[in-house]
């Protein structure tokens, strides 16, 4: 868990925000449990600072507010260009009661003979929020085409639960558009008439049997 100090914002809209962040700040929200949104400026340097830790729970200090606020990264707008971000969302969670939230999957390892398919990138667990993994690993090491992998697949870190439906499809193995195995042509079925008269015809080659001479 990470601290983080933040001031109330007083004012909101496109033009108070562009102006935060030309002074280092970040425009951001806290939300949830049920309690008003507060509006906050947090330090640029200092979010991205613990997010480069990998930190995704975060005590919150807010200037004139006794308790802190406890919170998870809810959602990151950044610009055009993913260069900088423009707005945090934080959602509000209680330490010692477990919660859901969405955790990255990350894929290693390579398929046999196919290429794997990303049917989702993230996936809805459950646990404390002080045991809420910075990603789950999915390993298709040698996994053949038409494999399918679920949910129930996945290894879950310690502490944490599935929060979705344990048969859903992540990921699956397909051929690579252009290298499919081309089967060999089958025989034509042939007739009995034509097998007859394939038997009775002379070989290639041969010379035609003559009439006895009289």
């Amino acid at each position: 868990m990470a601290n983080l100090t933040g001031a109330v914002r007083e004012k909101k809209g496109t033009r108070s925000a562009k102006k935060l962040r030309l002074q280092g700040k970040i425009p951001a929200s806290i939300q949830g449990e049920d309690k008003p949104n507060v509006d906050i400026a947090l330090d640029e340097r200092e979010f991205l600072t613990a997010r480069r830790q990998h930190e995704h729970l975060f005590d919150i200090e807010i200037e004139g507010v006794k308790k802190p606020e406890t919170a998870l990264v809810r959602e990151l707008q950044w610009d055009t260009i993913g260069e900088r971000i423009l707005h945090v969302e934080f959602r509000r969670v209680v330490r010692g009661r477990k919660t859901e939230v969405d955790v990255e999957l990350a894929f290693t390892g390579h398929p046999k003979g196919g290429v794997i398919n990303h049917l989702v990138t993230h996936i809805k667990v459950q646990s404390l929020p002080k045991d809420i993994p910075d990603g789950i690993t999915v390993n298709a090491d040698g996994l053949e085409p038409g494999h399918v992998l679920h949910a129930k697949d996945l290894v879950m870190p310690a502490g944490v639960e599935l929060a979705i439906d344990p048969e859903t499809p992540i990921a699956s193995v397909a051929v690579p558009r252009g290298i499919e195995e081309v089967a060999a042509p089958e025989e034509a079925p042939v007739a009995e008439g034509e097998e007859a008269a394939a038997a009775e015809a002379p070989a290639e080659g041969a010379e035609p049997e003559k009439a006895p001479e009289e």
